[in-house]
């Protein structure tokens, strides 16, 4: 017993000096932190990372997959995005996020496996981009609402105040910190390209047929190729009828005084395809092989949505989808007959019903409302081919 208890004092005497030793070598290496002064909105910089998470990660081209040491994150797979900046939103340009879980304001579930999730705020996106001239782009940044990055800009307008100096824009792919973007919703302003005027009365071919003789011609060309240049640039919001055909573009709007609603998830784009003789219209092709009428009036920003590999993440366990605020979604044929039309019967088993859904609609393939030339008078006007379904989408993926 007696040379136990001396062992036990040994052994402790060696881990407090020990400990000791480590204690002084880490006081030594201690740096005091300077004074940093806080700016109002901070540029992406590149973080190093710590030992801990360079043994845990393991770093592919396209995706970030994690040595898998817990079941969560054995499958875990995420986009590889190094440029996005690691701190926090602009306080301002954010509000919080109320949830309702689902529920109207009686109570009642409308919208089923809703509810839960992590604690957010909403980035206030510009939607209209009507503050003209070149903004800055100080940083490209996550968003938790939307699947797509979007950029944190600067107007250069030295009277610019409060959210007319700063605003978050949706960020198309290939933009980074330091980059310029216009807004030429209000048309090219006068001056910009030696031998054009902007009007919504005389555009493309009626300012061409405008113009007498080869010297004419020949100037109204380099005009267009150098307004084409100046314009046509990522992240430029531009009038339809001055995007030239073929042009891929983003963020369209259906109200020559409106936001834009069209192609605004990630990875997506939508084509120009043509401008019609009448000057009034534009066809474009949206993602799902949908061909419409937009007015040539109405505005899109060039490019194609950023973050294209968002459909390709895996997020490798249930909570991440609970912290997404996604509850769990039950089978009908894991239900009772009177809470589903696939439930109930003895086994597993549907009856030899067709997809429905809770409340018996068909699903799956089944159409409820026929929008554009085949459907009802005046349903959807601006729809001029629809997209492809059945044999014709499977040919198309072939």
């Amino acid at each position: 017993m007696f040379a136990g208890r001396c062992g036990a004092n040994l052994l402790r005497s060696r881990f407090s000096s020990v400990a000791a030793t480590s204690a002084v070598s880490s006081t030594s290496n201690i740096i005091r932190p300077c004074a940093v002064t806080r700016k109002y909105a901070t540029e992406a910089s590149t973080q190093r990372p710590n030992e801990v998470t360079a043994a845990l990660s393991r770093t592919e081209t396209l995706f970030k997959t994690y040595k898998p040491i817990t079941p969560g994150i054995r499958h875990l797979k995420r986009p590889l995005n190094l440029h996005l900046y690691p701190g926090r939103p602009l306080r301002q340009l954010t509000v919080a996020l109320r949830r309702t879980g689902g529920r109207n304001n009686h109570g009642h579930i409308t919208i089923r496996s809703r509810g839960g999730g992590h604690k957010q705020r909403i980035r206030l996106v510009d939607f209209m981009r009507t503050e003209p001239g070149p903004h800055d782009v100080v940083r490209v940044e996550y968003d938790p609402g939307r699947s797509a990055h979007i950029a944190l800009t600067k107007n250069r307008d030295p009277t610019a105040t409060g959210r007319r100096l700063y605003s978050y824009i949706l960020a198309p792919e290939g933009l980074r910190a330091g980059d310029v973007v216009h807004s030429y919703r209000q048309g090219v302003p006068d001056g910009l390209v030696p031998g054009f005027k902007d009007s919504k009365e005389l555009r493309g071919k009626a300012f061409e047929a405008s113009s007498d003789g080869d010297d004419a011609s020949a100037t109204t060309s380099l005009a267009l190729g150098m307004l084409r240049t100046i314009t046509i640039q990522n992240g430029n919001v531009l009038p339809l009828r001055l995007i030239p055909t073929g042009t891929i573009v983003h963020n369209i709007a259906l109200d020559p005084e409106g936001r834009a609603i069209l192609v605004r998830s990630a990875g997506t784009f939508a084509q120009v395809i043509t401008h019609e003789e009448a000057g009034r219209y534009t066809q474009i092709r949206l993602q799902s092989g949908e061909v419409r009428k937009v007015l040539q009036d109405c505005v899109a920003t060039i490019g194609k949505v950023s973050n294209p590999l968002w459909k390709s993440r895996n997020l490798g366990k249930a909570g991440r989808s609970r912290w997404l605020g996604k509850r769990p979604h039950v089978r009908g044929m894991a239900m009772n007959r009177c809470d589903h039309p696939h439930g109930g019967g003895r086994g597993k088993s549907k009856g030899n019903k067709q997809p429905r859904s809770v409340w018996g609609w068909l699903t799956k393939g089944k159409r409820t409302r026929k929008p554009g030339p085949k459907g009802p008078k005046n349903s959807n006007k601006m729809v001029v081919r629809e997209r492809p379904r059945g044999k014709e989408k499977k040919a198309g993926l072939k």
